[in-house]
């Protein structure tokens, strides 16, 4: 319990202490976590997330609140920090093209000789099978329906590769083709049949699972091979709330930065199959410590995927029951036309219906509601967008052809949609905030970078600082009013080690937006230990 409430208090800079600023801020790594006991593997219905997150109130719901609830789980930068949930990389520490197309690792695909099936999946949207191959090394086998080739399977692979580039854990995914009859079924394993009753499975249970798949000319099959992710299975986490068996989750999953800011993620690749199904803890064992690790699985729903067809044209636009838009429809006989039925899409089969025209970030929507997206606010915004404006166009190219798409258009098609899905992103989130970050103190002046100069959206040109000295302990503030502008006002270079001080940048007479950058004077340095940001009020969260 101590060590427990000594982390609670670093996740929220230390106000019960008085001290809003420690020696050793800001973390860029979480502490390191508290050896895990029992975890318990668990189911979590999808139907019970449907229904409680469309019609209930999970979690603590900022929309309700006049003063929403600021992000939880960062350093005082306002960076979430690397551990068990999300690591810094592309926009932190660039990524080269191979680093990009090699996402969490494509060394480890299926080896060559038989695959043994030690499990199937013979009902639900999509069949499929587990296989193990030579090494021993276990794989998720999926395919794409017949109807639409490569919808699956392209998409499986390429998010991944993108989830992994913005910082999340996710499972390496590989693109192969094979005959039928390297799957050979190992002895003993059983199959389910539609009664429920288990029984052996039989060479023969393959040849009818695999009817409805789509086979080449030569009888190969394409398919996406999930390697099995290491450590103990413990079943998805929710999207609220923490995980009681857990002694390291202690910062509710509907405030953490990491998953508020994974909406504009997902709005950016159409993966509107965003839901706690979709997700997997598992516990590992890392550098000594035994703890819960959170993944992000099954991106075969996304880039106008359903997975098994196309997805609806609704999709993205409207969450799978509203109000308003029913109430329309009835009040209009069905003759209002809705803008999302506005929407072209080209006629390519293995993309479906991903587009970019119609497109509204604003108001993008995953297929019911989620508490963490519907809880964000301009800082999470912002803290995505940025991650996202990072991919340059060649990068994105680089990344979707690893999908290996069959259809040269299918790759044309999607590479253009991404790219202008990412400059409405950045359009329509870095206006809401001071699209200012990289700080750092170079020759005595506080430089930047202004990430949204070009998109068109930079910060404006009037930009003013003003100084003040920070008192640590009481969170007081002292003007310096001799000092303006961006260099390191003399009162804080001659002070003795240890006194911080804040510049705050603005533009023009407003007050917000607004940044707070934090200084301290080190024995021989001035380090950047803070960052605030401030928006114009009010700014309404997203509607449920």
């Amino acid at each position: 319990m101590r060590r427990k409430c000594i982390f609670w208090l670093l996740f929220s800079g230390g106000i019960l202490l008085g001290q809003r600023f420690r020696m050793d801020d800001p973390l860029l790594r979480e502490p390191a976590p508290i050896n895990v006991a029992k975890v318990y593997p668990r189911k979590f219905s999808d139907y019970y997330d449907f229904f409680y997150s469309t019609f209930g109130k999970p979690g603590d719901q900022n929309r309700l609140k006049s003063s929403p609830v600021r992000a939880m789980g960062t350093n005082t930068l306002g960076e979430p920090m690397a551990g068990a949930w999300w690591e810094p990389r592309h926009y932190y520490y660039r990524m080269s093209i191979e680093d990009l197309v090699r996402g969490p690792g494509n060394s480890k695909p299926p080896s060559d000789g038989p695959w043994l099936v030690v499990a199937a999946k013979n009902e639900g949207i999509t069949p499929g099978f587990t296989i193990e191959d030579v090494n021993k090394r276990r794989y998720f086998l999926k395919f794409d329906p017949a109807s639409n080739p490569d919808i699956a399977t392209a998409p499986d692979v390429l998010v991944s590769k993108f989830f992994y580039a913005l910082g999340y854990y996710v499972p390496e995914n590989y693109i192969v083709e094979f005959l039928p009859d390297r799957l050979e079924v190992r002895k003993g394993t059983k199959l389910r049949d539609r009664l429920g009753k288990e029984r052996p499975m039989t060479r023969r249970d393959i040849t009818e699972i695999l009817l409805g798949v789509p086979k080449r000319k030569d009888g190969r099959i394409r398919a996406v091979a999930s390697l099995l992710l290491p450590g103990s299975y413990a079943g998805p986490f929710r999207f609220w709330g923490t995980r009681k068996d857990d002694p390291n989750d202690i910062v509710p999953h509907e405030h953490r930065r990491d998953l508020r800011g994974l909406s504009l993620a997902c709005a950016w690749l159409g993966h509107d199959d965003s839901r706690s199904i979709n997700t997997i803890d598992f516990v590992v064992e890392e550098n000594g410590s035994r703890f819960v690790k959170h993944f992000l699985i099954d991106f075969g729903s996304a880039l106008g995927s359903a997975t098994d067809k196309a997805n609806s044209p609704r999709s993205g636009f409207e969450y799978l029951f509203e109000w308003k838009p029913a109430i329309v429809q009835f009040a209009t006989l069905g003759l209002h036309v809705p803008e999302w039925a506005k929407a072209r899409y080209p006629a390519i089969a293995s993309i479906g219906r991903f587009e970019f025209e119609k497109f509204d970030p604003l108001l993008w929507r995953s297929e019911y509601p989620n508490t963490a997206f519907s809880n964000r606010l301009p800082d999470d915004e912002f803290w995505m967008a940025k991650q996202i404006a990072a991919f340059n166009d060649d990068e994105i190219q680089a990344i979707v052809r690893t999908g290996q798409y069959s259809d040269p258009a299918a790759e044309r098609w999607l590479v253009k949609c991404l790219i202008q899905r990412r400059n409405k992103i950045v359009k329509a989130f870095f206006p809401r905030v001071l699209p200012l970050d990289r700080f750092q103190v170079k020759s005595g002046t506080v430089v930047f970078e202004d990430l949204g100069k070009p998109f068109g959206v930079g910060a404006p040109p009037d930009l003013a600082g003003s100084w003040s000295l920070f008192d640590n302990e009481r969170g007081r503030r002292r003007g310096i009013p001799t000092s303006a502008g961006f260099q390191i006002p003399v009162e804080l270079k001659d002070s003795p080690s240890g006194t911080y001080a804040v510049l705050d940048i603005s533009a023009g007479s407003a007050p917000d937006p607004r940044i707070s950058v934090f200084l301290r004077k080190d024995p021989k340095s001035i380090e950047i230990v803070g960052i605030d940001r401030t928006w114009k009020q009010p700014i309404v969260p997203p509607a449920p």
